[in-house]
């Protein structure tokens, strides 16, 4: 937990335009700040909500300040606030550098906290049973072992010598599955404790959707939260909650943890040498490896429906394999409390796989993910608006949610009536950016259809040109791994159009390395799929062309789509119209946000969609990307270019 402290700032807090204009204390903090009006406007929408308890939906183009925009309102209120933010990088920046900025500028005295799921801390007890690890992950284990000395918080983003996706983290690290709770040796110096006990005595804690998702599911299931009752709830990056909140409350099954519980149970009853229980364990084991052989050998998603029949004998055996395997645990009595626990964890997987498998089962698509080593059964729910409305319209708190993409035009219905938020109030803030005079969407002509084989080559044939007129970058930016990957190979035929520029490619980097690989080049192309659309900050000229293959509709045989399409043909809605078609604009607001990331940005979005011009809802993509004008001309994309490099050159 830290403490924002200094010297009480003479603030007028009826007139928070006041605290953003000229004479602002952030002056001294930041930097090149600049009073923005759009920014001044949201912090006292944000301060009308938080004081009337009301529920707010801001969309904030970029550059608006939207941070400092909640930030300052909600430190200035005195009501006890949570900020929940889109990914776990974005929660420790607003946390570590933007929190304890604001803080000095409003000079107020806030007690704050950083909390994040368990998966995230250091577990001592369970650290302390790994033993004779594999070779793998020796390495990472030892740095792990040296590090537990010195980190106070256990949060193993501090530990960067470690991969994120190291398999050494499940080792070290607890679910709510194994965790021992108050019966653990090691609960006096639990770092999950620890944190959750500074959340609950800070005056603002910054949390992540998918804690706080997990946060509300507990209260659902009448289970005592582990955030504090708070009075305020911001939700920044907001247009991802809707899709997580499904996948939250939805019921899943998968082998992989599967497996690893057949771990634990061989590890934690090695001693009781029982032979009638290790029988047991292996047929669970037996029927796990059965359950994988007799799915679909190719990867990605089917219908349960497709597969029920071949998937049915290995899910009985698997039922019945679970519950011998649990009747043997508690033959062993109260052993230890990791036994028990485990039993808990047979009885939980017994229920799920019971209503993944029953016909009976509540409203939801069920469906099945294969993956290379691993396979795992969803039963995702059609419609969460109404549960969502009654966790939020309680009353007794302020909810404001804001991103950048949330509204169609000026119409927030799509992300409102997914949310439950009716009859909610909506604001669009646009970017103080001059975006009709530094942005430029240009409209190849004469490419074919998405669907042409060819389509991929023609694309790049289009855009490659624009290498010749910036010395700045590219991405290139493809709605699928296969079109990503013909990008590659046709790249690897035609060399020279790079001109000896660097080309970098997702998957063969970790995103954050290709994009500091990136930056650092500044003249580098990099191809991309669904995680450079969103969350990607790269400003000046080492970004001047965003090159978008294709439209981004969902695939309508993506498991939330399709649930989400029969919900609404359900309730008499046109799924492509009420959906699809939203849902897409938003998405390409996102990817041509990469663009335009500071006022002295400049660049061009080629869209490579002939739908665009030839389908009548195209109109709806270029409002999307409004106020940039469009232009079908490559000569006046060179000019263009042109006249903001020459600029460049002057300045």
């Amino acid at each position: 937990m830290g403490a924002i402290r200094g010297t009480v700032y003479p603030f007028a807090v009826t007139e928070l335009s006041e605290f953003f204009g000229p004479a602002s204390p952030l002056r001294r903090q930041l930097p090149g700040f600049q009073p923005r009006a759009g920014q001044a406007w949201m912090a006292e929408a944000v301060a009308e909500a938080i004081s009337g308890c009301e529920r707010l939906v801001v969309e904030a183009g970029t550059g608006t300040g939207k941070t400092f925009a909640y930030l300052v309102p909600a430190l200035l209120s005195g009501r006890k606030t949570i900020i929940s933010t889109g990914t776990k990088a974005l929660q420790d920046q607003l946390y570590h550098r933007d929190l304890p900025l604001v803080g000095k500028a409003v000079g107020r005295p806030v007690t704050t906290a950083l909390l994040k799921g368990r998966a995230n801390y250091l577990c001592l007890q369970r650290l302390g049973q790994v033993t004779g690890p594999a070779a793998a992950i020796a390495s990472d284990l030892a740095l792990v072992n040296e590090w537990r000395y010195r980190t106070e918080t256990g949060d193993k983003a501090e530990l960067t010598d470690v991969p994120e996706d190291s398999p050494v983290w499940p080792l070290v690290t607890s679910t709510a599955d194994n965790c021992l709770g108050q019966q653990c040796p090691a609960y006096a110096q639990c770092h999950v404790a620890r944190a959750r006990k500074a959340a609950q005595e800070a005056d603002l804690v910054v949390v992540n959707h998918h804690l706080l998702l997990a946060d509300l599911a507990m209260k659902e299931e009448g289970f005592v939260e582990f955030l504090p009752d708070a009075e305020a709830v911001i939700i920044d990056e907001a247009h991802q909650l809707p899709d997580l909140a499904v996948q939250f409350f939805g019921v899943a099954l998968g082998s992989r943890e599967l497996e690893r519980l057949v771990d634990e149970l061989r590890a934690a009853t090695l001693a009781y040498s029982q032979a009638d229980l290790s029988r047991r364990i292996d047929r669970l084991q037996t029927t796990i490896r059965a359950w994988r052989a007799a799915a679909p050998r190719k990867e990605g998603r089917y219908e349960y429906g497709e597969v029920v029949d071949d998937l049915r004998e290995a899910h009985d055996a698997l039922s019945h394999a679970v519950h011998d395997a649990r009747e043997a645990v508690a033959g062993l009595g109260d052993a230890s409390v990791e036994i028990e626990k485990l039993g808990e964890q047979l009885l939980g997987v017994g229920e799920r796989l019971g209503v993944l498998v029953s016909e009976d089962a509540w409203d939801g698509l069920r469906w099945l993910e294969i993956r290379p080593r691993s396979l795992r059964l969803h039963l995702t729910p059609l419609d969460v608006s109404s549960k969502l409305n009654a966790l939020i319209d309680n009353g007794f708190q302020a909810w404001v949610f804001t991103s950048a993409t949330l509204a169609v035009g000026e119409d927030f219905t799509h992300f409102s009536s997914r949310m439950g938020l009716a009859g909610v109030r909506g604001l669009t803030f646009p970017s103080p950016y001059r975006v009709d005079q530094n942005g430029l969407v240009f409209l190849p002509p004469d490419l074919p259809a998405p669907s042409d084989p060819m389509h991929t080559d023609a694309v790049l044939h289009a855009v490659t040109p624009l290498l010749d007129m910036t010395t700045g970058g590219m991405f290139c930016l493809f709605t699928s791994y296969r079109a990503l990957n013909k990008a590659r190979e046709w790249f690897d035929s035609h060399e020279s159009v790079l001109g000896g520029r660097k080309l970098l490619v997702q998957g063969e980097a970790p995103r954050d390395d290709l994009l500091r690989r990136f930056r650092r080049q500044g003249d580098a192309v990099l191809l991309g799929t669904g995680s450079f659309w969103e969350g990607v900050d790269v400003r000046g000229t080492a970004l001047s062309v965003v090159a978008i293959d294709k439209l981004p509709f969902a695939s309508p045989a993506d498991p939330l789509m399709m649930a989400r399409l029969e919900f609404i043909r359900r309730e008499g809605g046109n799924g492509f119209m009420d959906h699809q078609l939203p849902q897409a604009a938003l998405a390409l607001k996102q990817g041509a946000g990469r663009l335009l990331r500071d006022d002295n940005d400049y660049g061009v979005v080629a869209l490579c969609d002939p739908r665009v011009t030839g389908k009548r809802y195209g109109k709806t993509f270029l409002e999307a990307l409004a106020p940039m004008p469009v232009t079908h001309s490559i000569d006046e994309v060179a000019t263009f270019l042109a006249s903001h490099e020459s600029r460049g050159e002057v300045a």
